[in-house]
């Protein structure tokens, strides 16, 4: 549901409050009247518009991706269900996107050459993570066509301007303070009080670059850690939330917004373990966060995705922790259970097509698979009980097609479908395969 859809709606009750609806008492002179009026709003809307807002890439045309992970992978099978062709940039061999793209180029993310040929052979480009080199976006946006140019990215690569942003759209965030030194430390925790968490403003994901201070004793330790990163640093009050929760929006270029459901998203050791749709949060929440996400991308102007991570008070307060302008590991329960993917979505979006519908289809469980669960994974996988039909589940497994099963590594994911989210738990608990989880 997007914001423009929900106001049309509010006005549309309006009008038909009270004796007889206003349209039905509009002469048919009116309505011709009134239909032209519309009609050259629309052709003055259309005169504004610019060539990016008009352009759309067809199906068959060629769609560049800076990056070759799981992310790309997911983009480029979505994309290719609907005849587009993908080439990534990616440093490492036999990336996963690389595995399933028409074409990997292989090569750093700086390598300007290496970018140049990007922009050759594509139609459009986007991006699958934030970390891209500043002058190859530059020169990108100068020499190919890269709807979600560079501005969101310089945003987002940077806490500080990001939370900056964020407070411009009108959307609150934790209580934040830049720190350039120990005494700034030192003045913020004894303003926020602990526990509070100190960040870096750049690089930081899966809870790298992050120390939660507890004490004003590990303020030295923390300075001194976080400051080797040789990044801006920020010092966020302490939110105690009870739930975590995350919208996707999309954007097209024609100013086309949706949002898909929240998810409530469970951590362990500051890495997504799963994302249970529909979260377990009222219809206000629900409507509110929604509002939110959709706020942030059209103050932004983003094109394609941008996932935004939400914390809920107790009280029922949103505050945004931060924000990511591709598709988002909370969303890969869209992969079967909504009538849209987030991966044909951002596809849609940065081709400039029309939006598909995002409405859920089924409750939905994603559970992430890391390195140390593929064993049992592909143990149960392999076996009878797999097929077992009496659970109340049906799991639809994404392995990524990463070399090396690491510990603590994103290997793939599984979006259990079922009737309620419950049972899913009981799936999780019966099959073994998270037993190491606590």
């Amino acid at each position: 549901m997007t914001a423009k859809n929900s106001g049309e709606e509010t006005a549309k009750d309006k009008l038909n409050v009270g004796s007889g609806s206003a349209q039905a008492r509009e002469t048919k002179p009116q309505q011709e009247s009134n239909a032209a009026v519309m009609a050259m709003s629309m052709e003055k809307a259309a005169a504004h518009a610019t060539p990016e807002q008009h352009k759309v890439i067809p199906p068959g045309s060629t769609i560049g991706v800076l990056g070759g992970g799981q992310l790309g992978r997911m983009l480029a099978l979505a994309g290719r269900n609907m005849g587009y062709r993908f080439v990534t940039l990616e440093p490492g061999a036999d990336s996963p996107c690389g595995q399933v793209a028409d074409r990997q180029i292989q090569a750093s993310y700086g390598d300007v050459d290496a970018a140049r040929e990007l922009a050759r052979v594509s139609d459009v480009i986007t991006y699958e993570f934030e970390n891209v080199d500043a002058a190859v976006t530059k020169l990108l946006t100068q020499e190919a066509h890269v709807p979600q140019g560079s501005a969101l990215l310089y945003t987002t690569q940077h806490r500080l301007r990001e939370k900056r942003a964020i407070e411009a759209a009108g959307v609150r965030v934790a209580p934040y303070a830049e720190i350039t030194s120990e005494e700034d430390l030192r003045a913020a925790v004894g303003k926020f009080g602990t526990p509070c968490v100190l960040k870096t403003a750049t690089g930081g994901y899966d809870g790298k670059g992050q120390w939660v201070i507890r004490s004003a004793d590990e303020i030295p330790d923390a300075f001194a850690e976080l400051s080797r990163a040789g990044t801006d640093l920020v010092l966020e009050q302490f939110i105690r939330f009870e739930k975590e929760i995350s919208v996707i929006a999309a954007r097209s270029p024609r100013g086309e917004v949706k949002a898909f459901p929240a998810a409530e998203n469970i951590h362990v050791e500051n890495i997504l373990h799963m994302s249970i749709v529909p979260a377990r949060i009222s219809a206000s929440v629900q409507e509110e966060a929604e509002r939110l996400a959709i706020r942030i991308a059209e103050s932004m102007k983003a094109v394609g995705l941008i996932a935004v991570e939400m914390f809920l008070t107790k009280d029922g307060e949103l505050f945004v922790n931060e924000l990511a302008p591709r598709p988002h590991n909370s969303g890969h329960y869209t992969m079967e259970a909504c009538l849209t993917s987030q991966f044909e979505q951002h596809v849609r979006a940065v081709c400039n097509l029309p939006l598909g519908p995002t409405e859920l289809l089924t409750p939905v469980v994603m559970v992430n698979v890391l390195g140390e669960h593929m064993e049992p994974l592909l143990k149960w996988f392999c076996s009878e009980e797999s097929e077992a039909s009496d659970s109340g589940v049906t799991p639809k497994l994404h392995l990524y097609g990463k070399d090396e099963a690491k510990t603590k590594r994103k290997m793939g994911h599984i979006n259990l479908l079922t009737s309620d989210t419950a049972k899913a738990a009981e799936w999780m608990e019966r099959t073994g395969i998270w037993d190491s989880i606590s």
